[in-house]
């Protein structure tokens, strides 16, 4: 099996290069990527991108036939990956999440690519009170990068062929990393928690978030990438994660604090209901896909961001102003004259470095 994972050297593919070459050590793996975020090393004692046989730096936008000839399955992972980097690049998650998705997948069926693998989110429910959400309820994005997600879910329904299509509605990233990203409820709360012995939740802790760790995110991106077409038909949108992974955001303050002796939880009850709060049902995927369903814990998710932000010996009380925060990364290569607004890398040979 050749794959190829385009988006490897961020947060979630350095966990999916590392789980797909431990599932299939005989595999040919190559990675793709605009290496925005390469030096955001964290702990790691080598390159995640050892278990390539190939890395390849580009742009998505401008990918070709070409370059995906040859392989059994495109993962596409590479995304401007959250709202508030969504809203601040509006042009170019559109750009990145949406039509260089649609471009690739189409390459990739010229191609003769078997599987292509888009990695989509939960967060196209928008606001979802009520019952879990299922894959046949409707969408409401209300967010840039939401609407990329639907929107390049909506053009991989239609390309006919017989490439088989999965878009994986994944609940919200958790978990350590080798490029470890803090802007994500959990991780947040484990580096307040050891940074600070204190974690404020701004919201009432009502809201509901379903969480999956970067592990088992690889997980499911091995299923996808050798998914048949009699699994669910040839293109499959599917929520994944764990039902018992839907977790309130004053149970997540709690469970970390538990783990990290002195850490008090301070939560704001005077807070106006926060809407963003949602449930997911993960029941089809559960059905799909038995032998690779979520294995970590919430516990097993917290205490391994304790033990790797211990390894990398944090104590940054100030870490939402850090490179740990994918936002300020850009931003920073932006200031500095090495990316233009649209997220293009800058040719200038008098930029800074």
């Amino acid at each position: 099996m050749k794959i190829l994972i385009i988006g490897n050297m961020g947060y979630v593919g350095s966990a999916v290069v590392r789980g797909l070459a431990e599932a299939h050590p005989t595999a040919i793996l190559h990675g793709y990527d605009n290496a925005y975020f390469a030096h955001c090393l964290t702990g790691a004692a080598y390159l995640p991108e050892r278990y390539l046989e190939r890395q390849y730096f580009g742009d998505v936008r401008s990918i070709s036939v070409e370059q995906l000839e040859g392989y059994d399955a495109v993962v596409q992972l590479a995304a401007v990956s959250n709202d508030p980097m969504g809203s601040r690049f509006a042009v170019a998650t559109a750009e990145i999440n949406q039509h260089a998705t649609i471009l690739t997948a189409r390459a990739a069926e010229q191609a003769g690519v078997s599987n292509f693998v888009f990695a989509s989110s939960c967060s196209i429910y928008g606001i979802a009170l009520g019952a879990p959400r299922c894959e046949n309820d409707e969408v409401a994005p209300i967010t840039d990068y939401a609407k990329s997600k639907v929107g390049a879910e909506e053009a991989l329904a239609a390309i006919e062929g017989d490439m088989v299509i999965t878009s994986l509605r994944f609940a919200t990233a958790c978990g350590m990393s080798d490029r470890l990203r803090l802007d994500l409820v959990l991780n947040d709360f484990v580096a307040c928690a050891l940074s600070q012995k204190r974690i404020t939740v701004l919201s009432d802790g009502s809201p509901w978030r379903p969480l999956i760790d970067v592990a088992d995110m690889a997980r499911a991106i091995d299923w996808a990438v050798q998914r048949k077409a009699n699994n669910g038909g040839r293109i499959l949108s599917v929520n994944t994660g764990s039902n018992a992974r839907n977790h309130q955001v004053r149970d997540l303050a709690y469970a970390v604090a538990d783990a990290v002796p002195g850490t008090s939880v301070d939560i704001n009850t005077e807070a106006p209901m926060d809407s963003r709060s949602y449930q997911v049902n993960f029941d089809l995927f559960a059905s799909l896909a038995p032998d690779f369903l979520p294995q970590l814990t919430l516990s097993d998710s917290i205490y391994g961001l304790i033990e790797g932000l211990k390894r990398m010996s944090f104590s940054d009380s100030e870490f939402r102003a850090s490179p740990l925060m994918r936002l300020h990364v850009l931003q920073r290569h932006i200031e500095e004259g090495r990316l233009s607004e649209r997220l293009d890398w800058l040719k200038d040979r008098k930029q800074k470095i």
